[in-house]
């Protein structure tokens, strides 16, 4: 499986609590969160996510286990994200709802074209491939099928 967007490109250390606030978390419309998603970093940086992919630094999602966090950004449009270290809690989290996220040190440009190769388990950015570290098969199982829900509605008789 081949996921492709343009990077947005972050540094490290972006907490839970900058991809949305908590103070949007008192409801449960997902609209409200895909409004608001990355606002206290950069008000124009939500519209940006729409067929994109994070390039981001060490320990993306970290801070609060907040599954919003990470529901946010699925719903804002967002392809998959690159990291060289998740949260894991945030990583789990990602997983679970079906947005792919891949541990690797990828260096490009905010607007480079990005692809992720599941199969292969690469990166192609700013013109260079680089590894990044497979997931465990039960990993891929939940992102094939869409996330944890769609997975279990599937193995439904």
């Amino acid at each position: 499986m081949k996921l492709e967007g343009d990077a947005v490109c972050l540094g490290a250390d972006i907490d839970t609590d900058v991809i949305i606030a908590g103070r949007y978390l008192r409801t449960k419309d997902r609209k409200i969160w895909v409004e608001h998603v990355f606002e206290d970093l950069d008000p124009s940086l939500g519209s940006r996510l729409r067929g994109a992919v994070i390039v981001a630094g060490n320990n993306f999602g970290c801070g609060s286990s907040r599954e919003q966090a990470a529901v946010a950004l699925k719903e804002a449009g967002l392809v998959a994200i690159v990291a060289p270290s998740f949260s894991r809690i945030f990583f789990r989290n990602a997983i679970n709802i079906g947005l792919p996220v891949v541990e690797g040190d990828c260096h490009c440009t905010s607007g480079d074209h990005v692809v992720v190769d599941l199969d292969e388990w690469t990166v192609t950015c700013g013109g260079t491939r680089v590894p990044v570290r497979p997931l465990s098969a039960r990993m891929q199982e939940l992102l094939r099928a869409g996330g944890l829900v769609h997975h279990w509605r599937s193995k439904k008789p």
